[in-house]
């Protein structure tokens, strides 16, 4: 049995990905996560035996040595950290300690079996884009705030890591991956909620804000299929979609969809950590797919009518 770790496994991305990993008999999945912002609703299913979870902060040492050095994990995806624009921002001395989090899996990974980490970086470190699309290889990563400078880090410390003990990683950069247990701190599910009670949908600045989405399947099977046919090995790849939309369309396009009462309504901008434009290069997903991605507008109508999601949202 292929023994796999992840951390941060109680998450939106880290919880799908557990969820679809369980539903393979080949694996024993073991979930380790604070619940500082997971939750244990987002587990995997207990019809299934191949999984446990321990409540862990993967940024203890001791902690997390106890778990790697007793499985002899195979493959391990590090996805626990301090995540959302404005939890960020307010939090950023927690945002740094996830560097503790970044060196303890590493350590213990190459003193152990493993032999390969998947690591979730973020957009983020692309900061303001010098080019459109932006490219694994050619975007400078040039953004300052704490969340994209640690996500920075933990890539050099895997590169480094890769040159020092030949340790094997695959850097994911995640674009706007939203599904049915995303946080309403973040915009999919925020606009969603507010447009399903009937709310006013608050939006920072004047809306021209572009973004791409990824629903979570998409994101997923991607990694998967990155794991299960030794692909992109000690490489970046672009997780996201590639259609781009404006945040006021996306606001536009959630009314339309719940056939809402909501006003959109302008706030003041955030004075850091707003990007004005986002669009991967995901060229490389497309062609592991090999299949359409999700259109945002499809998205939106899935989530809807998700019971998990309309649970999340008090509905």
């Amino acid at each position: 049995m292929i023994k796999i770790l992840i951390t941060g496994g109680a998450g939106n991305v880290g919880g799908a990905l557990a969820r679809k990993m369980v539903q393979n008999p080949a694996y024993f999945v073991v979930i380790v996560d604070d619940l500082s912002t997971g939750d244990k609703a987002k587990l995997p299913s207990a019809d299934y035996s191949n999984w446990t979870f321990v409540y862990c902060d993967v940024n203890n040492h001791q902690d997390l040595s106890e778990i790697m050095i007793a499985n002899n994990f195979d493959y391990v995806f590090h996805y626990a950290a301090v995540v959302g624009v404005q939890r960020t921002l307010e939090n950023p001395i927690k945002v740094l300690g996830d560097i503790d989090g970044i060196k303890n899996v590493l350590s213990l990974a190459k003193n152990t079996s493993v032999k390969r980490i998947f690591y979730s970086s973020s957009s983020e470190v692309y900061g303001e884009p010098v080019e459109l699309p932006q490219h694994e290889e050619t975007t400078p990563l040039n953004s300052r705030v704490p969340y994209a400078v640690v996500k920075n880090v933990g890539e050099a410390f895997f590169r480094s890591y890769k040159k020092s003990y030949d340790l094997n990683f695959t850097i994911f950069r995640f674009f706007n991956t939203y599904g049915p247990n995303q946080s309403v701190d973040f915009v999919v599910a925020r606009f969603l909620e507010k447009a399903l009670k009937n709310q006013d949908i608050g939006i920072y600045g004047n809306g021209s804000q572009t973004r791409t989405f990824c629903y979570v399947n998409d994101n997923v099977d991607t990694c998967i299929a990155i794991l299960e046919r030794d692909l992109e090995m000690n490489d970046v790849i672009n997780i996201g979609g590639e259609v781009v939309v404006t945040i006021l369309e996306l606001a536009e396009l959630i009314i339309e969809e719940t056939n809402s009462s909501s006003k959109i309504i302008y706030l003041e901008p955030l004075e850091e950590g707003d990007m004005t434009r986002r669009q991967p290069d995901n060229s490389k997903m497309r062609k592991i797919l090999d299949r359409p991605l999700l259109t945002i507008r499809e998205g939106v109508k899935m989530m809807i009518t998700d019971p998990v999601f309309l649970k999340n949202i008090g509905l």
